[in-house]
């Protein structure tokens, strides 16, 4: 089972199992994280589930949809490393991905 490692407002770090095929939304969500408000429930219709990724897996994960650059646009706190994380799903590719849950807008 893939590890993720999650970074919350706070700067703490927790790292936590997910199941292939979920979304990094869910994983984080799921494990109670309740920062990452989600409200759209995955539908990128939001961005209340922005996360920054970390570099080392910009490689590894799917190209950003035109919906989901958009979304990140509204962001006050978009960065070059900024995804939503209902966007990317989990893989034994991104076994370890380490992600920041990005601040409030």
């Amino acid at each position: 089972m893939p590890k993720l490692v999650v970074v919350n407002r706070a700067g703490e770090e927790k790292t936590i199992e997910a199941d292939a095929g979920l979304s990094v939304m869910e994983a984080i969500r799921d494990d109670g994280f309740d920062e990452l408000l989600a409200l759209c429930g995955g539908c990128c219709s939001c961005a209340t589930c922005h996360v920054f990724v970390d570099p080392a897996f910009a490689d590894k994960l799917p190209a950003m949809s035109e919906d989901e650059n958009d979304l990140l646009d509204s962001s006050d706190h978009r960065n070059e490393t900024s995804r939503l994380s209902c966007q990317v799903q989990i893989t034994s590719d991104l076994d370890g991905l380490r992600v920041t849950i990005a601040p409030e807008d």
